[in-house]
């Protein structure tokens, strides 16, 4: 079973010269405003590949 983050935490990738916060928050996550129900959807969004999202951001 792999450790999920918790609400509150804030998880930082730097990607292409480009750095993305997200934000952990009850049932989702957010990024520059929008939630996402997923890392893996984030990952998407970042990189235009598919991603296991909790593995992108180092989880």
């Amino acid at each position: 079973m792999r450790a999920q983050p918790l609400p509150g935490a804030r998880l930082i990738r730097d990607w292409n010269g480009h750095r993305y916060v997200v934000d952990v928050v009850e049932n989702r996550f957010v990024m520059d405003g929008k939630p996402y129900r997923s890392l893996t959807a984030i990952a998407l969004k970042i990189t235009g590949a598919k991603w296991s999202g909790p593995r992108f951001f180092g989880l």
